[in-house]
């Protein structure tokens, strides 16, 4: 672990998401917002080369393109990823996506529609959008900016919009080949689903963050992972990464505050 202590949560987290694409190989890394956007960018420049990343329009790039103005900033592209080639690595399993669900359940079941009975809900949200099929096709992870009790629920989730591991959704011949969820990054830890029939463990705690705190904002019990720890510190090269990537620090607006990465005793 790093000795560095100059850091953001928001760094530590786009650290910390970044490992969610480790050892992928060739899949399309999708981070859907700022934080999974840089993680993703993060592992490709580190320790993942072989990621498929796009301009987020039509192209390849190897070089990911740094949020907001770009100022004289040229992209360099490597590739033409057309909407109907996207398609294909999401219908083949070849795409890895970081989303921002609004609720989550036990079996890792996502709610991105509404909140309340469907039929006359508390919100509308944004609808199903396409998790339907991109999660029962290729690997998801999950970010939570603020994790509390009204995103981690007890029971199941208002409406079933991506799919999870969840016994009793899946019909007898269905194909779950593809389906696989990976990590979730939160703003007080990461956790997995390598539990027991694929119950979710704490796999590391932010730095000043207890188990006993992210159990109680949690509606359903967790696991301690055998080896949980501390989630590693930014290193100063990672760090600098990130920091060229997001020259307009639109990270520091992701978490509310912008609090530093190891939580001040109170």
């Amino acid at each position: 672990m790093s000795n560095n202590t100059d850091f953001t949560l928001a760094e530590l987290m786009i650290v910390a998401a970044s490992e969610a694409w480790r050892g992928d190989g060739e899949v399309l890394a999708s981070g859907i917002g700022v934080i999974p956007r840089l993680g993703a960018s993060l592992a490709k420049l580190t320790y993942a080369p072989e990621l498929l990343m796009t301009d987020s329009e039509c192209f390849l790039v190897e070089e990911p393109i740094p949020l907001g103005p770009r100022g004289d900033y040229v992209p360099k592209y490597s590739g033409y990823m057309s909407f109907e080639r996207v398609f294909e690595c999401v219908w083949g399993g070849r795409r890895h996506a970081m989303i921002g669900p609004t609720q989550i359940d036990r079996f890792g079941q996502t709610n991105l529609s509404v909140v309340g009975d469907y039929r006359k809900p508390k919100a509308a949200i944004l609808g199903v959008r396409g998790l339907p099929g991109n999660s029962i096709n290729h690997i998801n992870s999950f970010f939570v900016p603020n994790h509390n009790t009204r995103v981690f629920v007890a029971g199941e989730v208002d409406m079933v919009s991506g799919v999870g591991f969840n016994p009793a959704r899946w019909e007898p011949g269905m194909k779950q080949d593809f389906m696989d969820i990976r990590r979730i990054v939160t703003d007080l830890c990461v956790m997995d689903f390598e539990g027991p029939d694929h119950a979710i463990r704490v796999r590391s705690l932010h730095p000043g963050v207890s188990f006993d705190e992210v159990q109680e904002k949690t509606g359903f019990p967790l696991l301690k992972a055998p080896e949980m720890g501390e989630t590693p510190h930014p290193t100063a090269a990672q760090l600098e990464i990130i920091r060229r990537l997001d020259p307009h620090d639109l990270r520091g607006a992701q978490i509310k505050g912008n609090p530093p990465g190891i939580r001040v005793a109170a």
